[in-house]
């Protein structure tokens, strides 16, 4: 297949793009400034794209099956409080991201579209979201050592998530267990839907090489189309 990976040298994009080369698959990875990048790996190739930018993204697009997108402001892989920075200073960048690939993706009707985005999206139980109640955010920010102010960059994702439900377009949303981190690659997770996937320790967790076998799964064999999907152990 032809993926392509925007956000491709953060802390899961480059995880998917090494998972995606390891199955043999062509890869057109996104940065802001490709002009930087070193990578002499096969079948890969590096272009720059904004992903608020509707039209340069639609002239990336033609040839991909699949276009993966795990942007952030910022890249929280090098410098992680640079990143939640932006996002508390712009938590809107998301759901501008999610309708400028919408926007772009108009052109490429063939194209299926898959977007990494925030746990806090998630149900704590059945039609309550972690996002409707401050008092879950800031337990959230607090146990994960972030401003109280970066609860409007998760409420950025869910409106992000909602933007994509208003849409016909072949999309699917991936969010990551809540505790998300480098760590093995096993294979071995289980899958959900709205609600968290919760582990016999009462942990929702994976880790960022297994996020990327799952979202590979998804490119190759689409199960969640226009619906989102977590995984967690």
């Amino acid at each position: 297949m032809q993926i392509g990976v925007i956000g491709a040298t953060g802390t899961i994009g480059s995880r998917v793009v090494s998972e995606a080369l390891s199955r043999g698959h062509r890869i057109t990875a996104f940065s802001r400034d490709a002009s930087r990048i070193e990578d002499t790996r096969e079948n890969v190739t590096w272009k720059s794209v904004d992903v608020l930018d509707a039209a340069g993204i639609a002239a990336v697009l033609p040839g991909l099956d699949v276009l993966i997108s795990g942007f952030g402001p910022g890249n929280g892989a090098k410098d992680m409080a640079d990143s939640v920075g932006r996002a508390i200073a712009d938590p809107t960048v998301y759901t501008r991201a999610a309708t400028a690939l919408l926007t772009a993706l108009e052109s490429q009707p063939r194209t299926r579209l898959i977007v990494i985005g925030g746990a806090a999206s998630l149900e704590v139980k059945p039609g309550l979201v972690f996002t409707d109640s401050d008092e879950l955010l800031h337990e959230a920010t607090d146990h994960f050592g972030l401003p109280r102010e970066y609860a409007a960059a998760m409420r950025g994702h869910r409106d992000a998530l909602n933007v994509l439900r208003t849409s016909n377009r072949p999309w699917t949303y991936f969010t990551p267990a809540v505790e998300t981190a480098p760590g093995e690659r096993t294979g071995r997770f289980r899958i959900g839907g709205d609600q968290p996937v919760m582990s016999a320790d009462g942990r929702s967790r994976i880790s960022v090489e297994d996020a990327a076998i799952a979202l590979i799964d998804e490119a190759e064999l689409p199960r969640f189309v226009q619906r989102r999907f977590t995984i967690g152990y």
